[in-house]
């Protein structure tokens, strides 16, 4: 059944989603502004970090939760953490206070995005499904492309602040709707939800990020606060190993590691997070400090790697539907992102901007020939119990190669930085008045000095930048390395229908089994249902003869009692008079019969078998696409619920 308001709950979990998705990367053009501001620039790397590390590792809970308290409440509870989140942002008043409020967004922020998504499944009947699970993946999409030019813009024309405040009013909006519209009764589902696991790999996980980003830089790699991070870092492992192996649902099965394609898609993807997320934290950066462009622009030269990653993922995604062959796209992906980020480590503070867009053209490209199919990849390999929680385990090494490729990157930063500037100034007699600390700290003094002056910090900051970039090579490389050892098994009818969302790199999934093969099982339908379906169903159930609208009728009323005939027509979207004819040849060959003022509907004892024949066919052709799972009573009921709501939809009537 349609839920009242469903075009209003759908908006509102659009707007919901994308305000999550838009502040991974929205931040990213105004980093530059906000360090000039605040300072702290070798604690850059964490307003990235701390949204992305609370986001992921808080997923799992949020998605179990919503099973077994209901989404609605917990849904309304992570918008307001999000909100509350993004205002005390606005209102952070140095580095650290911002890190902090970041990760307070970012743990609203994880329960957006995954109660979002679940649920369109509790309120969107399943033959409209399928486009909704497609609007919300353009949301992902969307957000990728325009999230570093909206934080651009928010910084020319207002101020590095409202990045944030705009979640504001956005955010009520979601708030007051979902809170008014969206029904509060849902199934629920009891779970022995893993708090310790969530706990420990977290608190690991944060650790390990930490050393990424202090050692070396803030502390030297032997001091006692690196050496005891790495001990916390050891001991809660070894505690995370134990409690995984106990936990009744654990959130990272340790079987899962004995599947080759799960392992090397788990790294691959690691590698592949750490080269996106790093690329997009630091080209920024060098943009708007070296060639001294605006906010706005840096967004705007962003542009080639995003689209160049939207485009491959969509046509690798098709290419791997039509042809059911995978191995091939993460080995020429992570190679030419690999390439990609090669030619980054080349750029100098006289490079053009023509240059530079193809260098991220060609990394976009290969990060978007990647992404996806590591998803598939996952969820070939793994048996049907533990498809839900490899798909999450997936995208989430993912999201976490994002978090340590920008800490690690912001290390190399700072270190490349510090290295150079001590040389700089060792060889270079400063004017008076100018310290070299301040325009360490604040890069837009380098615009007030003298101009060859100018030109040495410039190609200072240069320097740094692109080394960056030359140390993500290799690390690149090794993913490229690592493809090769990804398996290729024939690909299941149900997993050729990935979610472009997923793909982009958002953060992870967090659905059960079940609910993994319903999403590709409604897409798929929803494809094969607008391919002369009824035509092949009367042809399958001895109806042939009747054109396809006359069996879409006898779908409709299947199980309904006396139908009225004019809302018959309302649910065709046609008038009595132009639906009469189909309903005639029913009459006619004794399948309905008309109530004797006329104005009602119903099957006969005939009508009423051929409508059981229609809709057994149905389950079975249903049946067919999950047959590949093997035989599971869950899957059978899944055909057994979902196949009458598929049959006689408004969605798929003929024309």
């Amino acid at each position: 059944m349609r839920h009242k308001g469903l075009g209003f709950i759908i908006v509102a979990l659009m707007l919901g989603m994308l305000l999550a998705a838009l502040d991974q990367t929205i931040v990213s053009t105004a980093l530059p502004t906000i360090v000039s501001d605040l300072g702290g620039l070798e604690q850059l790397s964490w307003v990235v970090t701390g949204y992305m590390l609370a986001s992921t590792v808080s997923t799992p809970l949020w998605g179990k939760l919503g099973d077994q308290y209901g989404r609605k409440g917990l849904f309304l509870g992570a918008i307001i953490i999000f909100l509350i989140g993004s205002a005390l942002c606005g209102l952070s008043q140095n580095m650290m206070q911002l890190i902090l409020f970041r990760s307070l967004q970012g743990l609203g922020g994880g329960g957006l995005m995954v109660l979002a998504q679940a649920i369109v499944g509790d309120v969107v009947p399943a033959r409209e499904r399928g486009r909704y699970q497609g609007f919300f993946g353009a949301v992902f999409a969307v957000s990728s492309i325009v999230g570093p030019l909206l934080g651009g813009l928010f910084v020319d024309h207002l101020s590095w602040h409202w990045v944030f405040y705009i979640n504001l009013p956005i955010g009520a909006v979601a708030l007051f709707v979902i809170a008014a519209v969206l029904p509060g009764h849902a199934t629920k589902t009891k779970h022995k939800i893993d708090y310790a696991g969530v706990v420990l790999i977290g608190g690991a996980t944060s650790c390990l990020v930490l050393i990424a980003t202090w050692g070396g830089t803030t502390y030297e790699w032997l001091s006692p606060e690196i050496s005891g991070l790495a001990a916390a870092a050891l001991a809660l492992l070894i505690a995370a190993y134990f409690a995984e192996k106990r936990a009744a649902e654990p959130i990272m099965p340790l079987k899962l590691f004995k599947l080759r394609a799960y392992t090397m898609s788990s790294l691959v993807g690691f590698v592949v997070g750490f080269g996106m997320f790093g690329a997009l934290t630091y080209l920024p950066l060098y943009l708007q400090t070296v060639h001294g462009v605006s906010a706005t622009l840096s967004g705007v030269h962003l542009l080639p790697m995003m689209l160049g990653m939207l485009t491959m993922s969509i046509i690798s995604g098709q290419i791997i539907s039509r042809t059911g062959k995978y191995r091939y796209f993460p080995i020429a992906g992570t190679f030419i992102a690999t390439i990609g980020m090669l030619m980054l480590s080349g750029l100098t503070e006289t490079s053009s901007t023509l240059a530079m867009s193809v260098d991220l053209l060609v990394l976009g490209i290969g990060l978007g020939l990647t992404m996806q199919v590591l998803v598939i990849v996952v969820q070939n390999a793994v048996d049907f119990d533990d498809l839900g929680v490899a798909t999450s385990g997936a995208t989430f090494f993912r999201s976490i190669g994002g978090s340590f490729g920008v800490a690690v990157l912001g290390s190399v930063f700072t270190t490349s930085l510090n290295a150079d500037i001590s040389a700089l100034i060792a060889t270079t007699k400063l004017p008076p008045g100018v310290n070299p600390a301040d325009v360490q700290k604040d890069p837009t003094l380098i615009q007030k000095l003298p101009a060859p002056l100018a030109q040495e910090f410039l190609h200072v900051y240069a320097d740094a930048i692109a080394h960056v970039f030359l140390v993500g090579t290799p690390i690149l490389f090794v993913a490229f390395l690592l493809s090769w050892f990804i398996p290729e098994h024939r690909l299941r009818e149900t997993t050729k229908a990935v979610d472009l969302g997923e793909g982009m790199g958002a953060t992870s999934a967090e659905r059960s089994s079940l609910a993994e093969v319903e999403r590709g099982l409604v897409r798929l339908a929803d494809a094969d249902l607008r391919k002369d379906y009824y035509v092949r169903l009367a042809w399958l159930t001895g109806l042939d003869g009747l054109p396809p609208q006359s069996v879409w009728v006898i779908a409709r009323l299947g199980g309904e009692g006396w139908v009225k005939a004019a809302d018959l027509a309302e649910r065709a979207n046609v008038t009595r008079r132009e639906g009469r004819p189909y309903v005639d040849r029913l009459t006619e060959r004794g399948l309905v019969t008309r109530s004797p003022d006329g104005d009602s509907l119903r099957l006969t004892e005939t009508g009423d078998q051929a409508a059981e024949r229609l809709l057994e066919q149905a389950r079975a052709g249903l049946e067919s696409l999950v047959a590949d799972w093997g035989p599971s009573p869950q899957l059978r009921q899944l055909c057994e619920r979902i196949a009458p709501e598929l049959l006689g939809a408004d969605a798929d009537r003929p024309a």
